[in-house]
């Protein structure tokens, strides 16, 4: 799902880049109304399980594997506006260090995911989640959140000059459809755990502290364990890449130690997959906490 360099014309992602710095400013004001500082932990471990979560491909078609997003779980648990922080966070730490998602294409990636995914996967909990439809409507806003930010990475796409057959279009919004579907069942089994896990977590604060915990150690073990079982079949968007020939157009800016989510400087295969992983984990929390903190001084302020 994250675009990298090389894909998108240069007025595609420049407009892009430019269209997401005062979205994302409205994002973190929005961000400052409701917050509490009570919420931190919250904040640094659900941004933390979703980058772990990410890691985690799963298949789902032939050759091609798929991964939570996030966009609609953050929403759920965060509300929309942190969860766009969060999710902002996410994507710029995961392009400066594991360079998956271009620099250039910050901008496209944050506005797909960060913003009309986390919108589009809120929406129906907006206007459902309190009644007898909240099981579908957490579900819903999974399917809504992935398939928003595909139709728009393909859109842009197009808009680059890429041009795509429709059979080519039928197959990739198939895989893309069968990724939402999973990503709305996954989204509304982990939600559900929470709340079974600590039925006030979003009302109650300070009955946070296990729930962060239990984040916390499912994140470790997705980033340790996990990556064992992980799919290594491309996802989605680079499946489409190479049917459409323009894999070989992606490029990185600078060369990271910890490129494609391997610690280069490890010997075992696992070691390297497990030590980017838990390396993602800390920053995403730190970085989380701390944008969380400063959302809170300018609330003060």
């Amino acid at each position: 799902m994250h675009l990298p360099d090389g894909f998108l014309s240069t007025p595609v992602w420049a407009a892009l880049d430019v269209a997401a710095v005062p979205v994302a400013g409205y994002m973190v004001r929005r961000a400052q109304r409701g917050f509490e500082e009570k919420k931190l932990p919250l904040l640094g471990v659900m941004g933390a399980f979703v980058f772990a979560a990410q890691m985690i491909n799963f298949p789902v078609g032939i050759a091609t594997s798929g991964h939570l997003v996030g966009s609609a779980l953050l929403s759920f648990t965060l509300g929309p506006a942190a969860a766009s922080v969060v999710m902002i966070a996410i994507l710029a730490i995961q392009s400066l260090v594991f360079q998956d998602g271009g620099i250039l294409a910050l901008g496209a990636n944050v506005f797909n995911m960060a913003i009309a995914g986390v919108i589009a996967g809120y929406l129906p909990y907006y206007f459902w989640g309190a009644g007898r439809g909240r099981k579908w409507a957490i579900f819903l806003g999974g399917v809504f959140s992935v398939l928003v930010a595909a139709l728009l990475a393909i859109s842009e796409l197009l808009l680059s000059g890429i041009p795509m057959s429709g059979p080519v279009l039928g197959v990739s919004f198939s895989l893309f459809c069968v990724s939402a579907l999973l990503e709305g069942a996954i989204t509304l089994a982990v939600f559900q755990a929470v709340e079974t896990l600590n039925p006030t977590f979003i009302r109650q604060p300070r009955a946070q502290r296990g729930l962060a915990l239990g984040l916390a150690l499912a994140a470790i073990a997705f980033v340790t364990a996990g990556v064992l079982f992980a799919s290594s079949s491309p996802d989605g968007l680079q499946s489409l890449a190479q049917t459409l020939g323009i894999a070989s157009r992606a490029k990185a800016l600078f060369v990271s130690p910890l490129a494609d989510y391997q610690a280069a400087f490890l010997e075992s295969a696992w070691l390297r997959r497990s030590g980017a992983g838990l390396t993602g984990v800390a920053l995403i929390y730190g970085a989380c906490v701390l944008l969380g903190r400063m959302v809170g001084r300018q609330r003060s302020a």
